[in-house]
């Protein structure tokens, strides 16, 4: 099992999703601009990222400026062909990707929400409710 990494960073620019072969394998890079206490703006990394598969989609609710933490996990593999000397291509997969500094999407109940009692059984539909288990 791969080891996961995560890094923190402003979103620079997003490829268009790719397919490759007849097989409908799929990938999408996009490159982020670290940022971060240890970073140094003169000097900044500017690191390429993709998503391959269903994973695609992750990045379409971001723009190119906002801040994200993205997790990926390292993937490398050696190809040779045509007589040419051997390659290693490295990878870097990323498999989360999470809004920086973003509210969450659903909101916490507030405390005496938390413990609210259970609605009675009178509050469901008891026709819509088919309690026969067909096992």
């Amino acid at each position: 099992m791969s080891k996961t990494f995560e890094i923190q960073g402003l979103i620079h620019s997003i490829g268009e999703t790719t397919e490759y072969g007849n097989n409908g394998f799929t990938k999408r890079e996009f490159v982020i601009k670290l940022t971060g206490d240890d970073e140094n703006s003169a000097y900044p990394n500017h690191i390429a990222l993709e998503l391959i598969k269903d994973k695609c989609a992750l990045i379409d609710g971001y723009k190119e400026g906002d801040e994200l933490k993205v997790s990926f996990s390292l993937s490398g593999r050696l190809w040779s062909g045509g007589g040419k000397p051997e390659k290693c291509f490295t990878s870097l997969q990323a498999w989360r990707i999470e809004a920086v500094g973003a509210s969450p999407a659903v909101a916490q109940p507030a405390a005496e929400e938390a413990f609210a009692p259970a609605p009675t059984t009178s509050a469901f539909n008891s026709t819509a409710f088919d309690d026969d288990i067909p096992f």
